[in-house]
């Protein structure tokens, strides 16, 4: 056997410290998002219900309730491949894992840390339908109320008029009017 002084054998890759596993959403029955919550807690999951502090007012009194931002939704960290996902499958009051094509679709940590962010500073804040530019959308309220058009953004949010039998646009900057979806 020859042995090559000057060739060293590649040394194994040194482990990366283990990244933070990935956040899933999981669907829950109606009105059930905080009762799941607590369960998977005690099951030793990590969960994050969004929740939004909202008064409501009765006839003869005032009440601030928490209501959860997205409705029948909640996020749970864990390893897919973990038994942790049967025990969040086995728990009351879950529909089953948000997925596409089949398997659970993770989440990126910087969306939720920054939702988190957001409602840490307790700014005034609601749904609202999702918009993606290029999609045809209506303006709802002020001077321009029931404008329609497609959201483009280059540095601000525009709205493109098109006149099509003539193929011109106008442009229009909308930013601070509230937009849905047409």
């Amino acid at each position: 056997m020859t042995t090559y002084p000057d060739r060293l054998m590649p040394e194994p890759l040194k482990a990366e410290p283990s990244s933070p596993q990935p956040w899933y959403v999981v669907q829950t029955r109606y009105r059930f998002e905080s009762k799941v919550a607590a369960q998977l807690e005690g099951k030793g999951i990590e969960t994050f219900l969004p929740v939004l502090n909202e008064t409501h007012a009765w006839s003869d009194r005032q009440k601030t309730v928490s209501l959860p931002l997205f409705s029948g939704y909640l996020f749970v960290r864990l390893d897919p491949a973990d038994p942790a996902r049967t025990r969040v499958l086995r728990t009351e009051g879950v529909v089953g894992f948000v997925n596409a094509h089949g398997d659970a679709s993770p989440i990126p940590s910087r969306q939720i840390d920054d939702l988190r962010r957001l409602l840490a500073q307790k700014l005034p804040c609601a749904l609202r339908a999702f918009l993606k530019v290029g999609q045809r959308v209506r303006i709802r309220g002020g001077c321009l109320d029931g404008l329609e058009g497609i959201l483009a953004q280059s540095s601000h949010k525009t709205l493109v008029i098109s006149i099509e039998c003539i193929q011109r646009s106008v442009a229009v900057t909308i930013e601070g009017y509230e937009l849905e979806m047409v």
